[in-house]
C-alpha cells in the first residue's frame, strides 16, 4: 500500500465512517445472504458438464417425463418366501401410494422376484419447488404408508434415486449452521490462545461474521443472476471466508501490535502496519482469488461455479479485514490487548522469540536442514500411491451407514443390480425400433427389460435395466458398450444417459479438469509471486516447496483415509480441489514470510533478513495456520466422504506449510542460497546496504 492509501486511518473521522458503512452493508447483504438456500440448485443436472452425453439426455428426456420426478423403489422382503397375505398387502399399498399427492405417475408393480422372497413397487415422486430438500419428507411419507399395516415378518425397504437423494439431503441439512458453529469455535479458541486477551478476540470475530454475511449476500446475487450455487459450494464458502478472513486479521493485528512499540499515536501505528503488511495481505488474497478463478476452466458445472463463489468470499473478507478491522482497532485503542498491552518504547523481542531461536539453529547447517526436510516430505508423498481417486460408489460416499444404501444392497440380492436406476436412451423417432433392438443386445443389459419406445415430437425414449449394480464398474462398462453400439445405428443420433452414465461422465470430466486446471493454477501463482517478489528464482523455489508440501499432505492423507478411517477411495475431483486449496492457501504463508524477509534484507542483507523475518512472522503465521486448519477440519464433521477428506487434507497440508515448510524448509533455503534467491533483481546484486561477507554476516546473527 502507498503512504497515501495506508494513511486514511490517520483521519479521526474516517474510522467512524467505515464502521457505519460496514454496518449498513451488513444489514443489506446479510438479509440477502439469509435467503441463499432459496437459490441453491442441487439437482443432478446442475453439477454435470454441459457437453456430457448424460446431461443432454436429461435435457431431452424432459419431453417424456417431469424433470422434477424422481423414482423410488418400495421393496418388501420375507426370508423363505412371501405369503399370499404379503402379496395382498403389497397390492393394497400400491393403491394407497398411488393416491399420495406427490406421486406423479402410475405405480408399477407389485413385481415379484424370481426367488419369491421379495416384491417391489416402482413409485415416481415429484419434488416440486423445494427440489432435493423435499425428498426426506416425501420418502418418509412413502415409508409410513408401506409400514402401516404390514404383516408381521414382512420387512419394508426404500431404495432407488429418491431414497439416496433423501439421505444426501439429510447429510447436508444444517451444513451452514454446523460449519459456522465449528468455525467460530475454532477461531475463538485460537484467538484466545494467541493474544491471551478476553476482549481482543471479539474484534476479528465480529469482522469475520460481517465478512460472511456480506459474502453470502454477494453470492446470493450471483446465484440470482444465473451462477450455479449448491450446498457443497455454500458450505465451503463458510469455512473459507472464516478461515482465510481470520488469517488476514491475525497478520494485520500482529504488525499493528509491533508498530505500537514504535509510535505513540495508534493512528500512525496502524498506518504503518497497513503500509507494510497490507501489500502482503493483498497479494495473499489475490493469489487465492486467482487460484480459485482458475476453476472456471473446469468442465464440471459444480467445480466451475465453485470458483466465483469462493473467490467472491475471499474478496469480501480481504476488503473487510483491511478496512473495518483497522478502523475498529483504532477506535478501541491499545487497551483491547489487555493484559499484554503494547506500549510505546517497549523493547522488541526480535530474535529472542521461539522462532528466532529455531532460526539460529537452522542457520548452523542450513543445507543439511533443507535437504533432509525435502527428503522427508518426498517420502511422505509416496503415500499417494494409496490414493484411489477413481470415484466412489454410492455406499462409499457416506462416512456412516445410510438406509438407502442398505436397501439398495437388499434390492440387488433379489432383482437385477440396476433395478431402480434405468439406462435412459433418447434417439430419433424414425430409428426407435432399431435402437430398442440394439439396446437389448448389449452385454450387461438385463434380458427382457428394454421398454417399448415412447415417441414424441420427433424423439424416441427407451429405458432398460442394468444387470449389475448401477454404481459398479461393470455397469459403467455396460454404458460404454451401449454408447458404442447405439452410436452406430444409422440415423438414430442416440444418446445414452441415466444415473450410471451420469457417474461415468462426472468421473471423466473430473479427470480432464485435473489435467487442465492444475498447470493453470501453477502458472498463475508463479506470475503473482514473480511480480510481488521481483524475482525469478524465489517464486520458482517457493512454488516448488508448496508443491512438495501438497504431495506430502496428499500422501499422508491417503494413508489415513485407507488405513485409519477405512474410506474406500476418493472422488475423482478430490485431487483438484485439494491442490487448488492447498497451493492457493499454502502460498499465503510463504508470501507473508518472504515479503518480510525482503523488507529486512533491504536493510540487513538476505541471511540476517531471513532470521529477522522468521522471528517476526513465525508466531502469527503459525497461529493463522492453526486457525485455517481448524476451520477446514470442521468439514470432517459432515457424513460426506468427499468433504471429510477435503477438510482433512487441507488441514494437514496447512499445518505442514506453516510449521515445516515455511519455518524450516524456506528459511533454510534462504540461509543457504543467500542473495541468489533474489535473482535477477537488484537485491541479488546488492544484498542490502552492507557488503558483509556471508561468513561474517552469519556469525553476527548468531551473536
Amino acid at each position: 500500500m502507498s503512504r497515501s492509501t495506508s494513511g486514511w486511518i490517520t483521519h479521526r473521522w474516517t474510522k467512524w465512517a467505515v464502521l457505519v458503512v460496514a454496518l449498513v452493508l451488513t444489514g443489506i447483504f446479510g438479509s440477502l445472504g439469509s435467503r441463499l438456500t432459496e437459490v441453491e440448485d442441487n439437482d443432478v443436472g446442475s453439477w454435470l458438464p454441459g457437453s456430457a452425453e448424460s446431461t443432454q439426455v436429461i435435457e431431452q428426456s424432459s419431453a417424456f417425463s417431469d424433470p422434477d420426478a424422481v423414482p423410488a423403489v418400495l421393496l418388501y422382503t420375507r426370508p423363505g418366501g412371501l405369503t399370499p397375505q404379503d402379496l395382498a398387502a403389497v397390492a393394497e399399498d400400491a393403491k394407497e401410494v398411488a393416491d399420495v399427492d406427490t406421486v406423479s405417475a402410475p405405480v408399477v408393480g407389485p413385481i415379484p422376484s424370481e426367488d419369491g422372497e421379495a416384491a417391489q413397487l416402482v413409485v415416481t415422486l415429484t419434488v416440486g419447488q423445494d427440489g432435493w430438500d423435499a425428498l426426506p419428507d416425501l420418502v418418509d411419507d412413502l415409508r409410513d404408508v408401506a409400514e402401516d399395516g404390514a404383516p408381521d415378518g414382512l420387512t419394508v425397504h426404500l431404495a432407488g434415486p429418491a431414497a439416496l437423494g433423501a439421505d444426501q439431503a439429510d447429510a447436508f441439512a444444517g451444513i451452514d449452521g454446523i460449519l459456522l458453529l465449528a468455525a467460530v469455535g475454532v477461531v475463538v479458541i485460537m484467538l484466545l490462545l494467541t493474544y491471551r486477551s478476553p476482549v481482543l478476540w471479539l474484534i476479528p470475530l465480529f469482522c469475520g461474521v460481517v465478512s460472511l454475511g456480506i459474502a453470502q449476500g454477494v453470492v446470493y446475487l450471483l446465484a440470482d443472476a444465473g451462477l450455479t450455487v449448491n450446498a457443497q459450494s455454500a458450505g465451503i464458502l463458510t469455512v473459507l471466508v472464516f478461515g482465510a478472513g481470520t488469517d488476514y486479521a491475525l497478520l494485520l493485528i500482529a504488525r499493528y501490535r509491533e508498530e505500537l512499540h514504535h509510535f505513540e499515536d495508534r493512528h500512525e501505528a496502524m498506518a504503518h502496519a497497513l503500509r507494510h503488511a497490507g501489500p502482503a495481505i493483498i497479494a495473499s488474497g489475490a493469489t487465492v482469488v486467482v487460484g480459485l478463478l482458475c476453476l472456471l476452466f473446469a468442465e464440471m458445472n459444480s467445480t466451475s461455479s465453485l470458483g466465483p463463489v469462493t473467490a467472491a468470499g475471499i474478496v469480501v473478507a480481504l476488503v473487510v479485514m483491511l478496512t473495518l478491522l483497522p478502523a475498529l482497532l483504532v477506535i478501541f485503542g491499545r487497551w483491547v490487548f489487555w493484559p499484554l498491552v503494547p506500549h510505546h518504547g517497549d523493547p522488541d523481542r526480535g530474535e529472542r522469540t521461539m522462532w528466532g531461536r529455531i532460526g539460529r539453529r537452522i542457520d548452523r547447517r542450513p543445507r543439511t536442514v533443507w535437504i533432509t526436510t525435502s527428503l522427508v516430505l518426498a517420502a511422505c508423498a509416496i503415500g499417494i500411491v494409496q490414493l484411489n481417486a477413481t470415484g466412489l460408489s454410492n455406499a462409499d460416499t457416506f462416512t456412516s451407514d445410510q438406509p438407502s444404501i442398505a436397501a439398495g444392497e437388499v434390492l440387488a440380492e433379489h432383482f437385477p443390480g440396476g433395478a431402480g436406476n434405468p439406462v435412459q436412451v433418447v434417439a430419433d423417432a424414425d430409428a426407435a425400433d432399431d435402437v430398442a433392438a440394439a439396446l437389448g443386445d448389449v452385454d450387461g443389459i438385463a434380458p427382457g427389460t428394454v421398454t417399448e419406445p415412447v415417441v414424441r415430437d420427433g424423439l424416441a425414449y427407451v429405458e432398460a435395466t442394468l444387470a449389475d449394480p448401477a454404481d459398479s464398474d461393470a455397469a459403467a462398462d455396460t454404458i460404454d458398450r451401449a454408447r458404442e453400439t447405439l452410436h452406430t445405428v444409422d440415423g438414430a443420433d442416440a444418446l445414452v444417459g441415466g444415473a450410471t452414465a451420469v457417474n461415468l461422465d462426472v468421473q471423466r470430466a473430473s479427470s480432464n479438469d485435473n489435467a487442465l486446471i492444475i498447470p493453470i493454477v501453477l502458472v498463475a501463482v508463479l506470475i503473482i509471486l514473480g511480480v510481488l517478489l521481483r524475482s525469478i528464482a524465489a517464486p520458482l523455489i517457493l512454488l516448488g516447496t508448496v508443491v512438495l508440501s501438497f504431495g506430502a499432505a496428499l500422501g499422508l492423507s491417503a494413508l489415513i483415509f485407507r488405513h485409519l478411517l477405512g474410506f474406500a477411495g476418493a472422488d475423482t475431483s478430490f485431487p483438484l480441489f485439494a491442490f487448488v486449496f492447498l497451493v492457493a492457501l499454502g502460498i499465503d504463508y510463504n508470501i507473508f514470510l518472504m515479503t518480510r524477509v525482503r523488507e529486512e534484507a533491504l536493510r540487513h542483507g538476505t541471511r540476517r533478513g531471513a532470521l529477522l523475518g522468521l522471528a517476526a512472522t513465525g508466531g502469527v503465521i503459525t497461529s493463522a495456520g492453526l486457525v485455517l486448519a481448524g476451520t477446514f477440519a470442521a468439514l470432517a464433521t459432515l457424513p460426506i466422504v468427499f468433504l471429510a477428506e477435503l477438510g482433512l487434507v487441507v488441514a494437514l497440508g496447512v499445518l505442514l506449510d506453516t510449521i515445516i515448510v515455511r519455518s524450516v524448509l524456506v528459511t533454510a533455503l534462504n540461509l543457504d542460497l543467500g542473495r541468489h534467491i533474489w535473482w535477477p533483481s537488484r537485491l541479488w546484486r546488492t544484498d542490502g546496504p552492507a557488503k558483509t561477507p556471508p561468513e561474517q554476516s552469519r556469525e553476527a546473527v548468531r551473536t
